[in-house]
């Protein structure tokens, strides 16, 4: 790390009651001195709070309020200021501009964290952490960011590595005596230890279903053929006139996207554009993207109304899209038509083809009147509840998920490697290919590349 002494708005952009200026590096105290008109910021105590001006040569910029944190009790390690002012976007920029002025320079994005990282005041998953807490939109996502900056997963990864690392020395212990052919590492305490990683490597992987859900939300596409009442549903969905109605078939030719936060997950609708063969070019366009959002999406809901379809075409498009980690919710729309829902012989025979492994819902509704809306958000909820894992630390991070994937590959291979009694330098290449890949999530095993990637992505100012 370089001895540069930094300088950002920690604050948001725009006009607020009160900015905040942060400064970090050796020489913060001595560069905010020579523009802060107050106390000898060089001479107090750490984290405490003066008064005074902060100035530009004898021209006063702003009234100020200076927090000092001597090293090492700071968030960075480093000596840290914190100058709050009066939130002006042109007071921020005149102060940033006379400190750099007398010596600092503009922080790169995510540079605060990234010292805090390189000082050893946090690790790579808790870095990442403060990005999710920052961007968390929901209680279930603060409350998982927040355990994972105190170390939630840092903490178990911690424990794996740990009890790995005491059977690959002694494995490496071994390869100095292969002469002797001594064995220090017991094989069977081994592969014990081994299931036991194993274990709680899948359970950790399990959890990134749930863990991305509560994080970046659940998709859930509305499908169904044109004039099915899909944009009636998402409007009666979202309580207002989000998408154009109309009696005229294919009017929805774009993909609409809406959140609506249900039970503290954000459920992210798309109405699409109705599926049939069509030669206009425009609408073809529309019918592929609403094919494509089915291929992404976790929860379908697909309308149907008895007065337009039938039963091998709902069972027909069900069966062609379905996949294993993809929940179907059949609607059975225009229920107002015919005075009320009751199973029929057409929902008979779709539930005779579809239940139980395509679906195992159908709900009567009507789009029009809003019946049902509160019967579909249960179900939504509920596969949230069916995903939701037992682990008191979720994976919601994509890299941790891969990291976490190689390291239960090459934890297989070692055990592979135990049973057919391959040669001790074999063994001992597999388990350091496990720690690595475990150390990978901390930030023990990394590169530049991966970490410029990482704190790219941060706003300037953390």
């Amino acid at each position: 790390m370089n001895n540069d002494t930094i300088c950002a708005l920690a604050t948001a952009n725009g006009i607020g009651a009160i900015g905040i200026i942060r400064v970090s590096g050796e020489r913060s105290f001595k560069i905010v001195d020579k523009v802060f008109q107050g106390k000898n910021l060089e001479k107090v105590k750490s984290h405490s709070v003066h008064y005074g001006f902060i100035k530009d040569e004898n021209e006063v910029i702003d009234e100020v309020m200076v927090s000092v944190f001597h090293s090492p009790k700071t968030f960075t390690t480093e000596n840290s200021v914190e100058i709050s002012f009066h939130g002006s976007p042109h007071i921020a920029k005149k102060i940033l501009e006379v400190l750099i002025k007398n010596g600092a320079r503009m922080a790169k994005a995510g540079e605060f964290t990234m010292r805090a990282f390189m000082n050893g005041r946090i690790d790579l998953s808790q870095a990442e952490s403060i990005a999710d807490l920052i961007a968390s939109e929901n209680e279930a996502s603060r409350k998982v960011a927040l355990n994972q900056l105190k170390g939630g997963i840092s903490n178990e990864i911690s424990n794996l590595r740990g009890d790995l690392l005491n059977f690959t020395s002694l494995v490496e212990l071994e390869l100095d005596f292969a002469e002797e052919d001594v064995e220090f590492a017991d094989r069977s305490a081994l592969n014990k230890l081994l299931n036991k990683i194993e274990d709680k490597l899948s359970s950790l992987i399990d959890s990134f279903q749930y863990g991305n859900a509560i994080k970046n939300g659940v998709d859930v596409a509305i499908i169904g053929k044109p004039n099915a009442g899909k944009s009636t549903l998402l409007n009666a969905l979202l309580k207002e006139e989000r998408a154009i109605v109309s009696d005229i078939a294919g009017t929805t030719r774009d993909t609409i996207e809406e959140i609506l936060h249900i039970k503290g997950t954000a459920f992210r609708f798309i109405d699409t554009a109705g599926i049939r063969e069509t030669t206009d070019k425009i609408e073809a366009i529309g019918v592929q993207k609403a094919k494509e959002k089915i291929s992404t999406a976790k929860i379908l809901l697909y309308l149907y109304d008895e007065f337009d379809s039938e039963p091998h075409e709902v069972i027909d498009f069900v069966k062609t899209f379905w996949r294993e980690d993809l929940k179907i919710i059949l609607l059975h729309n225009k229920i107002d038509l015919s005075g009320g829902y009751f199973e029929n012989d057409f929902d008979k025979k779709v539930k005779a083809e579809l239940f139980p492994k395509f679906t195992n819902s159908i709900i009567g509704v009507s789009a029009k009147e809003g019946t049902s809306v509160e019967a579909i958000k249960n179900e939504l909820v509920e596969y949230i509840e069916d995903i939701k894992t037992s682990e008191n630390t979720v994976i919601t991070n994509q890299r941790h998920y891969e990291s976490l994937q190689k390291s239960l590959e090459s934890v297989k291979r070692v055990k592979s490697a135990i049973s057919q009694s391959f040669h001790t330098e074999l063994l001992a290449y597999e388990l350091r290919y496990a720690l690595e890949h475990l150390g990978e999530i901390s930030g023990e095993f990394t590169n530049d590349e991966v970490l410029g990637n990482i704190f790219s992505k941060f706003c300037i100012g953390k």
